[in-house]
């Protein structure tokens, strides 16, 4: 299998090139992801426990999915492909737009949409992606996020902390 390619954005996440992932993630160059967080009907969030094999955050809780975005795509785009790779939701539109974070090295220099969808499954993972998924519910997940945050890849602590703000500010 021929390694991703993916495209390099400047500060103000317009594409200047395009570069192979492992030289993106080894030189920390600004690139584009999106997280799609999925609840169900009681109010509780799909999380995916990420695989061993993976080279940044192995074996750390995360969105319910997330992913680069492929050279040329649109973060819609890959919202959608993301969903159905990772975890074998098919949606019929895109996940409604949450926020959007800049690059930072919380977020391993990528520019990030964040969507929000709602779904009570099944799910069929992605067994080389993701180890596990389970529900959670928000109050039990903000404590943990205060006491282990070592146990969630860093971008999710960014985006679940962003989430929150959201909601108080409504």
């Amino acid at each position: 299998m021929s390694e991703e390619i993916f495209d390099v954005v400047n500060d103000r996440d317009e594409v200047i090139g395009q570069r192979p992932r492992s030289e993106v993630h080894r030189l920390h160059l600004k690139h584009r992801a999106v997280h799609v967080l999925v609840f169900n009907h009681r109010g509780d969030l799909l999380l995916q426990k990420r695989s061993m094999r993976k080279d940044c955050f192995p074996g750390t809780w995360d969105s319910s999915s997330s992913g680069h975005l492929d050279q040329g795509e649109a973060y819609d785009a890959c919202a959608v492909r993301e969903l159905r790779e990772e975890i074998g939701l098919e949606v019929a539109t895109v996940p409604e737009r949450l926020f959007y974070l800049e690059a930072t090295p919380a977020t391993g220099q990528e520019f990030v949409w964040v969507y929000r969808c709602a779904s009570e499954g099944p799910f069929v993972r992605q067994e080389s992606e993701v180890d596990r998924l389970e529900w959670f519910h928000p109050d039990a997940l903000t404590g943990w996020i205060e006491r282990r945050p070592e146990d969630f890849a860093s971008a999710f602590i960014v985006i679940w902390r962003k989430l929150l703000e959201t909601q108080r500010a409504a």
